[in-house]
């Protein structure tokens, strides 16, 4: 496991972990890119081309969360997503944008997660800090299988990660302080860059191999939740 700028640490006990969901606990990528993929070869484009259009609409959704008003997660992926395969020449349907806006509700659980999570429910409670909609992440949710103590989502907080504001929200929902939690996942912009800036204990769940940014250190590395379950712990 690659070093941090400082050991991780369970002093104070948390009494909280909160997650981030998109990826760190279901299948972001892989059910994106396949629906993205669909839509590229019924307009004769190589499905190769499916992870390029995602990080189009990652970039489309940087900054189309970060504008005013608050606007539902909902519109943010058909927006995004339309302007995402623009830039690649692309004009898929309405309802072809539709149809990949909506996957995310779709989305099961990698496969360690229920399983990690039914361990840390035994010490901990479980939340869930999440870029969404109330009405569109629950199906989500529904399908990792395991109980959470709280959904947070950038609808209730009226704010996108990876600004503060969710994350008081929740601290305040919760009725815990910042440093009676620690965060685990995948997002390196969205999660780890907000931790990082709130003084937050972190786990980064690298499950694509990438290489993280030293800026937003420290945070302990996992390849997936088995891992942070066995660092979050008592051996």
């Amino acid at each position: 496991m690659p070093e941090s700028d400082a050991p991780f640490s369970l002093d104070p006990a948390p009494k909280v972990i909160t997650f981030d969901c998109y990826g760190t606990l279901v299948q972001w990528y892989e059910v994106l890119e396949r629906e993205i993929g669909r839509v590229l070869a019924a307009h004769g484009a190589s499905p190769a081309l499916a992870p390029a259009i995602l990080d189009s609409f990652s970039a489309q959704g940087r900054r189309l969360t970060a504008e005013r008003p608050h606007r539902l997660y909902k519109t943010i992926l058909r927006e995004g997503f339309a302007a995402a395969f623009a830039e690649h020449g692309l004009a898929p349907r309405a309802d072809e944008i539709e149809r990949v806006a909506a996957s995310p509700a779709t989305m099961g659980p990698h496969p360690e997660v229920p399983a990690a999570l039914e361990r840390l429910r035994e010490c901990y409670r479980l939340a869930i800090f999440t870029n969404s909609d109330d009405d569109l992440i629950a199906p989500t949710v529904a399908r990792i299988g395991v109980p959470f103590d709280f959904v947070v989502t950038a609808e209730q907080a009226g704010a996108y990660k990876p600004s503060p504001q969710l994350f008081a929200f929740g601290y305040r929902r919760m009725g815990v302080r910042p440093d009676e939690t620690v965060h685990v996942a995948m997002g390196m912009y969205w999660d780890m860059k907000a931790r990082h800036e709130l003084g937050l204990r972190g786990i980064w769940v690298n499950r694509r191999g990438e290489d993280g940014n030293p800026d937003w250190r420290p945070y302990a590395e996992v390849k997936n939740l088995e891992e942070a379950a066995d660092l979050l712990l008592p051996p």
